[in-house]
């Protein structure tokens, strides 16, 4: 507790520091600075915070400044009289002592945890397990709008099935399959464990290639070689599959190899509708003890309310999550995974737009501002928040995200995931358009970008939703600059301890970026109609009804 208490003095002082700029802008000189946002993401950076894993002593220190912060703004707090929303949520540690991984086929091989496999709990049990036969099922999708269907009515229960990661790829006779380039939901790691319990599975390994997921493997061992963090599960669903995990392509070339089975063979028939899950012969043994813990964490909550007695009601969604990976396996001597640029900044800016915002002058809707937990945990807090809105969810009208603020500087680009599913993306460059800028294409729609964040619980629930961040087109920079800058960040510091605070980080394209938040935000809370789904978007058919 004595730590805690003067870590929480340090809090108060970087409050205290802070409180210059927000002055200055309320002065008129700017309504957001990079001075405001650098204090944020110092603090939020800090090896003080431990990588800010959540339901941890630096998950609480970063939401106990988070609400201070909003506090000391004028920012209201959003949860009935609190800034604080618990969420629920089973902490599961596997012990990697009594991982048991093993393959039987025409030989028999261990699988070397975590360079052949990365494995977890599928649940919140001190046990798991499981013991059978592994089916090959392609991609796993069932898609009836593709005509697709990868199990073919093939019994699979009590089977541990083996599966590609991403989508079946789009042909030249079918170049908008799957979504072409861009991964759909049927892609991610989500859907394919999902549909495996619905088809009552004991367990799921997906093969994974650094070109198809998007990610090189040692992510998949930062992400998943560690404590596992997962809602309470909801009993209406279908019982959990014992075994998740991954395997790398080369374990599983040469596990199937032992049975007779060439994997890049397989890999062809799964791009056809005419694939048909293949028994392989090959049995996989795998199970290991965890320790389980039932802590909470909280997502923070403030609003800025609306000055309009009827449009006050309706709100504009604002998220960016707090959490990162805590402490995890060491590289390089460093075993704190600080998540300075994930997602530090993107809580950095949405704080600066929050004080802007309660500055005034005020919207006609209100602002609603959501920082929340355990979005590296599989969208937790933004699932959960989703799910026990503090507002009535058909009354959020719009939100915007920002996962990872700009650190490279001004752009004259934004990249905005999810701007093709709804109004959203062309109201906003209509916007931008008056100040030069424009709207790229996704550099890496294969990666499956629009599912991984936390827009994307709102979308399910129905919310027209994007993911609002810099482009690559870098003020002062050559040509494509920006693209290798966002590529050697994938490669060398995306979910590693390496993403830490650089006091050479261009701050002005932070700023720039809260700016256009800011403003899009201001629109939508002013505007006479709401945003809309397009009739092709998948959340369509989830728009909730308006409340009496």
């Amino acid at each position: 507790m004595p730590m805690l208490r003067s870590l929480l003095t340090v809090v108060l002082l970087v409050t205290t520091a802070l409180a210059t700029p927000v002055l200055a802008a309320a002065q008129g000189r700017s309504r957001i600075t990079t001075a405001e946002i650098d204090g944020h993401l110092r603090f939020l950076s800090s090896d003080l915070l431990e990588g800010r894993a959540p339901a941890t002593r630096g998950g609480q220190l970063a939401t106990e400044y988070i609400a201070s912060q909003l506090r000391a703004s004028g920012v209201e707090p959003g949860v009935n009289g609190s800034y604080f929303q618990q969420v629920p949520i089973d902490i599961v540690r596997a012990e990697p002592s009594s991982i048991r991984a093993s393959a039987s086929g025409r030989a028999t091989s261990v699988l070397r945890y975590p360079d052949d496999v990365v494995l977890w709990a599928g649940s919140a049990s001190t046990t798991s397990a499981a013991r059978g036969e592994v089916v090959f099922v392609g991609y796993g999708s069932v898609a009836p709008e593709y005509r697709w269907d990868d199990f073919k009515s093939v019994d699979v229960r009590g089977k541990i099935l083996l599966v590609l990661v991403n989508d079946p790829p789009a042909s030249a006779a079918e170049p908008a399959l799957f979504g072409g380039k861009a991964m759909t939901y049927y892609g991610r790691w989500t859907y394919k464990f999902e549909e495996a319990e619905r088809r009552g599975a004991a367990g799921m390994l997906i093969v994974h290639t650094a070109e198809r997921a998007g990610y090189p493997w040692h992510t998949v061992v930062g992400s998943w070689a560690k404590e596992q963090r997962m809602l309470p599960r909801d009993p209406a669903l279908p019982a959990a599959i014992g075994v998740r995990g991954w395997i790398t392509n080369a374990s599983a070339s040469a596990m199937l190899r032992s049975a007779g089975l060439d994997l890049d063979a397989l890999r062809n028939r799964a791009a056809t509708r005419e694939f048909t899950p293949i028994a392989t012969g090959v049995t996989l043994d795998l199970g290991f003890r965890n320790s389980v813990e039932r802590l909470t964490s909280d997502n923070v909550v403030g609003v800025v309310r609306g000055r309009d007695p009827k449009r006050s009601t309706e709100y504009v969604a604002l998220s960016a999550h707090w959490d990162h990976l805590g402490i995890g396996p060491a590289v390089n001597g460093d075993s704190i995974y600080n998540g300075s640029n994930d997602n530090a900044s993107g809580v950095a800016d949405l704080l600066a737009i929050a004080g802007a915002a309660a500055r005034g002058p005020k919207p006609r809707r209100s602002l609603l501002f959501v920082f929340v937990t355990a979005e590296e945990s599989g969208l937790l807090g933004s699932a959960f928040f989703a799910q026990n809105s503090t507002v009535p969810v058909a009354q959020i009208v719009a939100n915007l995200n920002v996962d990872g603020g700009n650190l490279l500087g001004r752009t004259r680009d934004l990249n905005v995931l999810g701007d093709a599913k709804s109004s959203l993306g062309p109201q906003l460059t209509q916007m931008v358009r008056a100040d030069g800028m424009r709207l790229t294409d996704d550099l890496h729609p294969e990666a499956g970008y629009f599912y991984r964040s936390d827009h994307f619980s709102f979308a399910k629930a129905g919310v027209p939703a994007v993911s609002i961040g810099a482009g690559s087109d870098v003020v002062g920079k050559p040509a494509g600059w920006g693209a290798q800058q966002d590529d050697d960040y994938t490669a060398h510091r995306y979910h590693q301890p390496s993403d830490g605070y650089r006091s050479d980080f261009d701050l002005t394209g932070a700023a720039q970026l809260s700016e256009i938040v800011l403003r899009f935000a201001l629109q939508l809370a002013n505007a006479a109609g709401v945003p809309t789904w397009n009739r092709d978007a998948e959340f369509r058919a989830a728009t909730p009804s308006p409340q009496p």
